[in-house]
């Protein structure tokens, strides 16, 4: 029952992953990073063409690796968010909307600025002799 339930989760959380990619409020990386894990828990050979995907395949597994995000992902994502927040602010008519937004974004925010960039593993770059 809960592997089925992981794996609508898990179809569910790709599925906006997908949709962010086109629409600008809506982020992608942390839906594809729930979908992953969804997958992970039902059905690992959909987890593992995640991870070898062209596109997302190198950010999953250096998350998963290293819980790093690489710093042209954290520029693109802090802007996001900063654009995202500047549009609330100046179509919003609610004054506490902006304030409870804030906060949010602002962890996320910090939460993404805080987290290191990649290790450039000299092994990755170098082949053995």
């Amino acid at each position: 029952m809960m592997r089925q339930l992981y794996l609508c989760l898990g179809y569910a959380s790709l599925g906006l992953g997908v949709i962010g990619i086109f629409l600008p409020v809506l982020p992608t990386t942390p839906f594809v990073l729930l979908a992953v894990w969804f997958f992970a828990r039902s059905n690992p050979a959909l987890a593992e063409r995640l991870y070898s995907h062209p596109r997302f395949g190198h950010l999953l597994t250096t998350w998963r690796d290293q819980r790093a995000i690489p710093l042209r992902a954290k520029i693109m994502a802090l802007s996001m968010l900063a654009v995202s927040y500047g549009l609330i602010l100046w179509l919003s008519e609610s004054a506490i909307l902006p304030v409870v937004l804030a906060i949010i974004m602002g962890s996320v925010a910090l939460f993404i600025a805080t987290r290191p960039s990649p290790r450039d593993r000299l092994e990755d770059r170098i082949p053995e002799a």
